[in-house]
């Protein structure tokens, strides 16, 4: 046969053509759904032109749209409206709580309905009961604050907004807070933090609309300055909480309006403003005297004329804390104490402030008739010569807290307690280098029986001499912390179980390693009855015999923490098949004995069990998801 054969003529093939034996397939087919391709194509062109010339809402100016959407009634009907498109979005954001038309809505569920917007950037779940709203970090967008307001407007319940962070290509801007203040005029309570591009022109928006505002906390806005804090004074006169953090564009006009316009201003904590000096610091106060409370200062580069001025202006103070105001002399706490306006002041906390001295402490407890707490935390010219004084002049005083004070020692807590008021209860020593072993106890040993909680945390010199004492001293504690101290042993601690009289409810022992079972045992053993929580962390020479020990002696333990003991799969055993245990917290945290032979004993623990942590053992990940199954109403940290 011919190699042409089924040559038609015409220039065309027949239903074959074959070339040296071999057959291919004709491409009149290809040819023909390419052509039928093409003409669906033209035809969904014609559509899609025909859709195009269809009457349609976004043919209308934003001015005719606006009319349109402000009519829209009912959270979920709203919500449907911010899914169509940004501009659709952006303009509900844009109509004010005040500019809606309410018309009667049918009777119908609202649904939780989520916003994609375009790339996915602002979800959020229209929820019209929600009184608060947090966005964080990536989250943090102008489209997800719009949406927040949108779903919220119509029923004003929003009451809480918290912004922490921003998304690092599109975080939140004046447009967002713009939204939000319109959208929320009931607003209470607005944080702001890190996030940089806020401006004075969002913070005034928020002045305009949102009067009901009580707390303002701003951190990290560098855009914002006095201007917003003015025209937020002049909106808000109801503010009672202002809080601004590492601002720079902040400094002395924004507090002094605060004060001037805000007269229910009743807390102001002001860190790391480098333009905010005793201008600020005296205006504010000044003005707010008759109903500021609690003042928080710190960062600030304020003089004595500060400390002064709160002294004599600051008679509803009740909370004080200063820190790290290097600027501040000896003179500026006593003048403070001596100009008598701290009549009220219960809580006073001094942290890293050179000219808080002996004298200056003396003054203050000698003219502050109310104080029941003081923190010293880093005062490096704080001394035993002031605490005798101290105690005796401090009628009131229930609390005192030392951290990093290297010079007071143990003979100046001893005169402390000697001479300390009958209501004081709680005593807290921490980092401090002088609390160590002293080589010759005082004539008169104080016994303070209004103590109930005593801690003595990471003082290295402090030992078993010192501690066997503590139990002679101190005879109704109810919460020990002996975090820390890794130099007190058995020798020390025993005593001090034998000489109380009250019952332990709350000991930790994080990080002592020379604690054996046997104090573990008779400290069970005396307060098993009482005792709720319990800290060995750390205590590597514990074993499964003070687990023996806690099932038979412990009925009231809520806490367990047991994380790097020296315990065995036999204890987990033990202390699950105690009836009498309701355990709501237990810790195995890197016990390393402690294995998947565990998981059955651990799924039969008490409903009452609330978290597990079980991080760093030999359990394993498959016998993790099967006891996740088991304890399915607990937390298990793995």
């Amino acid at each position: 046969m011919s190699p042409f054969h089924g040559y038609q003529g015409d220039g065309s093939l027949g239903s074959a053509f074959f070339i040296g034996g071999g057959g291919v397939r004709p491409r009149k087919r290809v040819f023909a759904s390419a052509a039928a391709a093409a003409g669906e194509a033209v035809k969904a062109v014609a559509k899609r032109q025909k859709r195009r010339e269809e009457p349609s809402l976004d043919a209308l100016p934003d001015e005719c749209l606006f009319e349109v959407l402000r009519r829209v009634h009912g959270g979920r009907e709203r919500c449907a409206s911010a899914c169509v498109s940004r501009r659709w979005l952006a303009l509900l954001g844009s109509i004010r709580a005040s500019e809606a038309v309410l018309v009667p809505a049918p009777s119908v569920p609202d649904l939780n309905q989520e916003y994609l917007g375009e790339d996915d950037e602002a979800d959020f779940m229209c929820d019209d009961g929600n009184r608060e709203r947090t966005l964080e970090g990536k989250e943090a967008t102008d489209a997800r604050l719009t949406a927040a307001a949108v779903a919220n407007a119509l029923h004003g319940r929003l009451a809480s907004v918290s912004v922490r962070g921003s998304h690092p290509l599109r975080g939140v801007t004046d447009t967002g807070l713009s939204a939000l203040a319109r959208g929320c005029p009931a607003l209470r309570s607005l944080a702001l933090w890190d996030v940089p591009q806020v401006t004075d022109a969002g913070l005034a928006e928020i002045a305009a609309e949102c009067h009901s505002l009580e707390r303002l906390d701003i951190t990290g806005c560098p855009l914002i300055t006095d201007k917003g804090l003015i025209a937020l004074a002049q909106g808000c006169p109801d503010l009672k909480l202002l809080a601004i953090e590492a601002c720079s564009g902040v400094a002395n006009e924004g507090l002094k309006a605060i004060g001037r316009y805000c007269a229910k201003l009743q807390a102001v904590n002001i860190k790391n403003c480098t333009h905010v000096d005793d201008q600020g610091v005296s205006g504010l106060v000044c003005s707010a005297t008759a109903s500021l409370a609690k003042v928080r200062l710190q960062g600030l580069s304020i003089t004595d004329a500060s400390l002064a001025v709160i002294g004599y202006y600051g008679k509803a103070i009740t909370d004080l804390t200063l820190a790290r105001l290097p600027a501040v002399g000896e003179r500026g706490f006593w003048v403070m104490a001596n100009a008598l306006g701290l009549q009220k002041l219960r809580c006073m906390t001094v942290i890293s402030c050179p000219g808080l001295t002996d004298l200056a402490l003396a003054s203050v407890a000698k003219f502050c008739p109310s104080l029941k707490l003081i923190n010293l935390k880093k005062c490096s010219k704080i001394s035993d010569g002031c605490l005798k004084e101290f105690a005796e002049s401090a009628k009131l005083l229930e609390n005192l807290q030392i951290e990093e004070c290297n010079k007071v020692t143990l003979m100046g807590i001893l005169a402390f307690l000697l001479n300390c008021s009958p209501k004081f209860k709680d005593l807290s020593l921490v980092k401090c280098i002088g609390i160590k072993d002293v080589c010759s106890a005082p004539a008169q040993l104080p016994v303070c029986k209004s103590l109930r909680s005593l801690a003595i945390k990471d003082c290295p010199g402090f030992t078993d001499a010192s501690l066997a004492v503590v139990g002679m001293i101190c005879p109704q504690l109810e919460n020990v912390n002996l975090s820390g101290l890794g130099a007190v042993t058995d020798n020390g601690f025993l005593p001090l179980i034998k000489s109380s009289e009250s019952e332990l409810v709350n000991v930790d022992l994080n990080g002592c390693e020379n604690l054996t079972d046997a104090a573990v045992s008779a400290l069970v053993k005396a307060h098993g009855s009482s005792l709720a929580h319990l800290s060995l962390e750390g205590c590597s020479k514990v074993t499964d015999a003070s687990l023996f020990a806690i099932s038979e002696s412990c009925s009231q333990l809520a806490e367990l923490d047991l994380s790097n003991c020296m315990v065995s799969d036999y204890g987990v055993a033990v202390l699950a098949s105690a009836k009498q245990l309701k355990l709501r917290v237990l810790s195995l945290s890197g016990c390393l004995m402690v294995t998947q032979k565990s998981v059955p004993f651990l799924g039969s623990m008490s409903s009452s069990l609330e978290g597990l942590n079980l991080q760093f053992n030999f359990i394993g990940n498959h016998n993790i998801a099967s006891l996740e199954k088991q304890l399915w109403w607990c937390d298990i940290l793995a």
